[in-house]
């Protein structure tokens, strides 16, 4: 069993996001994660539920669920979430697999 953890993000700023990206990585890595995907959303088939909108996403793997929440709420995290909330809007959410 895996835990995904996929964000769905529609950028604002492309200097904070290239900011950010280039440190969050870091903080998955402390946290037993890794970077699984990243990219573009080409075409949203439907959206029946309403999402906001979205343009690109991640793919994130961790070993344990508990692993991804103490990632999530790290301080090593939550000190990129002033650059984060200036590059995008996130809609962030564990699966299992």
């Amino acid at each position: 069993m895996m835990i995904k953890v996929i964000g769905l993000m529609e950028l604002s700023d492309q200097a904070a996001f290239e900011e950010y990206r280039s440190q969050v990585s870091k903080t998955v890595e402390l946290y037993q994660g890794v970077i699984k995907n990243r990219g573009s959303v080409v075409e949203l088939f439907w959206n029946e539920l309403q999402a906001p909108p979205f343009s690109t996403f991640v793919e994130l793997e961790f070993p344990e669920v508990q692993d991804a929440h103490t990632w999530a709420n790290s301080p090593e995290y939550q000190a990129l979430v002033p650059i984060r909330s200036k590059a995008m809007k996130l809609t962030l959410f564990s699966v299992v697999t």
